[in-house]
């Protein structure tokens, strides 16, 4: 019977208990984390309501909150799904910092004018459509942008859907389980290899096949 390689078999042990490493990370780790904090969300919509934050934080995704839009810069158009379009004005507030961005109602009309002159905005914190491509996303880790989602539309548009928790993706346990299918493939693969590297027959070629 052959030697097991050395070298390859560290390698490939070295690569199969990493795989382990984060699928255990994934599920003991991750997974818990995501829970604690989608059960703190779950909770915000009944909080009572804020001023709508200067600077992005997650935490208080779905929570009421409040604006006054002095003027609206801008107003963009977003993919709402079966709504059509969702309308996204770019608000000036006159405070220090960044301004606020309001999702003032919904439509299926994909080139309508929309007149709205801005005011008190009251609705529920939500993420900010992210127009960066899927690669640049990956590459660019950065806070995610806030908008608040107004709970009345603006005139001659329809009612916005108050964001849902749903929305906030949760798959640790499918990158727990995943991590630790690539590492059993890993393993029957190398397992095969060997096998079929004992089960060759000898090179006739041998140092004891020369002539008598």
């Amino acid at each position: 019977m052959k030697r097991i390689p050395l070298v390859p078999t560290v390698v490939v042990g070295l690569a199969i208990a990493a795989m382990i490493a984060l699928g255990l990370w994934q599920l003991l780790d991750r997974l818990p984390a995501k829970q604690a904090y989608l059960a703190q969300l779950a909770g915000n919509p009944a909080k009572p309501p804020i001023a709508f934050p200067r600077f992005p934080d997650e935490s208080l995704l779905f929570r009421r909150a409040a604006v006054f839009c002095l003027e609206p810069v801008e107003i963009r158009r977003a993919g709402a799904g079966a709504a059509g379009y969702r309308l996204i004005a770019a608000c000036r507030t006159g405070a220090e910092g960044p301004g606020v961005r309001v999702q003032i109602g919904t439509t299926r009309d994909p080139e309508g004018k929309v007149t709205w002159k801005g005011g008190e905005v009251s609705g529920w914190i939500a993420h900010a459509p992210d127009s960066r491509p899927l690669i640049a996303t990956l590459i660019e880790r950065r806070v995610p942008e806030l908008l608040l989602v107004a709970d009345r539309p603006a005139p001659g548009l329809q009612p916005n859907k108050p964001p849902s928790i749903d929305s906030v993706p949760n798959n640790h346990l499918a990158y727990g389980v995943q991590w630790f299918l690539f590492a059993a493939v890993a393993a029957i693969i190398y397992a095969v290899a060997l096998w079929r590297r004992g089960a060759a027959p000898a090179s006739p070629h041998g140092p004891d096949s020369g002539a008598a």
